[in-house]
């Protein structure tokens, strides 16, 4: 896969830019400043990233709106939202949700609209069919699902004439266990994409036991510094192989995913971010460095896995 291949195809990730209930404060446990994402947004742009991430629960709508109104209305862009099932099936609600979504973001098409848990999934998807139909969801993706989600969603849409474009799971360094599933969608057309990849931070080697999450975060509950302690040799071992390829730490995570046959999804909050994840493109992990990062991260002992994640 060349350099152009995979910035096309690798999407950026927006969930630390919402504000309020589940928004940058409270997740990440810092709040951001629009007018340096919009930097970032266009630095991102400017080289080359023209697939962005988005979901309606990332700062309930704070995050689709912003991003609506920096894409404006530019074409190129390739835009992925999600809608978030409740527990009880609610009849109606992923067309109202996708509708709202359109609304915010400024389009009447999405790109890529994704099923985000599979609660009642035949149901949801049972809705989602009149919109594939007519064009205003291009691609249909699940997102936190397993093999047997996926494989009961390709033959309820294979009914109706359609398939499943996308799979998103949690998939990283420290949890690694998607192989399977990954090799199964990239075996069959599915786009693999891998959110988390940097585990929130965890990995991109900024932080450690000693200079850790903000306290008051949901991604400090996550992985307080009992568990930064147990990544140090992986940290170590990522530095030293950034400095062979003379990049940040932080695209080494990035790297190891899209050897393993993964579109990453990756967040940015600076225009730094934007240009280091550039500067990585240009480089392929080796299968011995790709084998070696595993060993190291499997040696922690962690198997990370989100609340909000069914399995």
């Amino acid at each position: 896969m060349n350099t152009e291949t995979i910035k096309e195809q690798l999407m950026i990730g927006t969930w630390a830019w919402g504000t309020g209930a589940n928004g940058s404060s409270v997740i990440f446990g810092s709040k951001q400043d629009p007018a340096v994402l919009r930097q970032s947004y266009e630095t991102a742009v400017a080289n080359g990233f023209l697939r962005w991430d988005t979901a309606a629960v990332y700062g309930m709508g704070t995050c689709e709106t912003l991003l609506g109104e920096l894409t404006g209305e530019r074409k190129d862009i390739f835009l992925s939202t999600k809608f978030m099932p409740d527990k009880k099936y609610k009849s109606g609600a992923l067309v109202q949700s996708f509708e709202d979504s359109m609304q915010r973001l400024k389009r009447e098409s999405a790109d890529l609209f994704w099923i985000h848990v599979p609660h009642h999934l035949a149901e949801n998807l049972k809705e989602a069919v009149p919109l594939m139909k007519d064009g205003r969801i291009r691609s249909l993706g699940l997102s936190n699902v397993s093999l047997s989600h996926i494989k009961h969603a390709q033959v309820l849409l294979a009914k109706e004439g359609l398939s499943l474009g996308a799979v998103q799971n949690h998939f990283s360094l420290l949890r690694n266990d998607q192989q399977p599933i990954i090799d199964y969608c990239n075996s069959r057309g599915i786009t693999y994409y891998a959110y988390m990849v940097l585990e929130q931070g965890a990995l991109s080697g900024h932080y450690d036991a000693e200079h850790h999450f903000p306290t008051f975060s949901m991604r400090n509950f996550a992985f307080p510094k009992s568990k930064f302690r147990k990544i140090g040799g992986l940290l170590k071992r990522m530095q030293k192989l950034a400095g062979k390829y003379q990049i940040d730490p932080s695209q080494i995570p990035i790297l190891w995913v899209i050897g393993k046959g993964a579109v990453p999804i990756v967040g940015i909050t600076k225009p730094s971010h934007a240009e280091k994840l550039a500067a990585a493109m240009q480089i392929t992990l080796t299968a011995e460095e790709l084998e070696m990062l595993a060993r190291e991260a499997a040696a922690t002992g962690l198997r990370q896995q989100g609340i909000w994640e069914p399995q």
